[in-house]
């Protein structure tokens, strides 16, 4: 089973930043980062809509330009990066999820990503996003993410072609991981708060666990 670093291991570091990225790369498979566009069409590695939770200002992303959202601090430590920056600093033994906040992001989103040198998956909890991103670049594989009815799930999954079906932890069990399995989607599920969570899903075979901390999985990448 994967660990994979839920904004950079977000309990362990200021989410989403290049120094999360760097020190989550240690010790995890993979990392998520999230994907917003800002006012002056950067598209920039954050996951709120707006900034008032992580940084020292106030107000909607989307109203921000790169140089006003680099003017602030991110849980007073470091800036908000560009979704570019925030690639390079992933090294090539790494991989990464993309997860796709808005719409509009898969053509910039996929562009950026085919210059990185890491494997990239793009994740989304809108069907509309993931469509198109099967448009641009089928070859990617995408994975559908979400936090209610399991069967829902799987057919959003099956109308966008994804290789991955990311459901929360409390949405997981048995019988969505088999069924997962059997139509040929891997399972990566999200949530997951502690080692007993992570020991229930491994037991029904899920493939990797998206988490905040790296002490969920102790064992990984020592």
């Amino acid at each position: 089973m994967r660990l994979i670093a839920h904004r950079g291991f977000a309990a362990t570091a200021p989410e989403n930043t290049i120094s999360a990225i760097e020190r989550a790369s240690r010790r995890a498979d993979e990392v998520t980062i999230d994907v917003r566009r800002c006012d002056s069409g950067e598209l920039v590695a954050i996951h709120d809509p707006t900034v008032d939770r992580v940084t020292d200002g106030t107000g909607a992303v989307c109203r921000h330009t790169l140089s006003e959202l680099q003017s602030l601090t991110v849980l007073g430590e470091e800036q908000i990066p560009t979704l570019d920056a925030a690639l390079q600093a992933v090294p090539p033994s790494v991989g990464v999820t993309l997860d796709l906040h808005e719409i509009g992001l898969a053509h910039d989103a996929l562009r950026l990503a085919d210059r990185a040198d890491v494997h990239v998956t793009v994740s989304s909890g809108i069907a509309h996003e993931l469509e198109g991103c099967r448009g641009i670049a089928p070859e990617v594989p995408r994975a559908y993410r979400f936090d209610g009815d399991a069967e829902v799930g799987l057919e959003f999954a099956r109308e966008t072609d994804c290789a991955y079906l990311n459901p929360t932890v409390e949405t997981c069990d048995g019988w969505l991981v088999a069924t997962a399995h059997n139509e040929g989607f891997c399972v990566n599920a999200w949530g997951v708060g502690c080692q007993d969570d992570a020991a229930a899903l491994e037991s029904w075979g899920v493939d990797g666990v998206v988490a905040d901390h790296p002490r969920i999985m102790p064992q990984a990448r020592l």
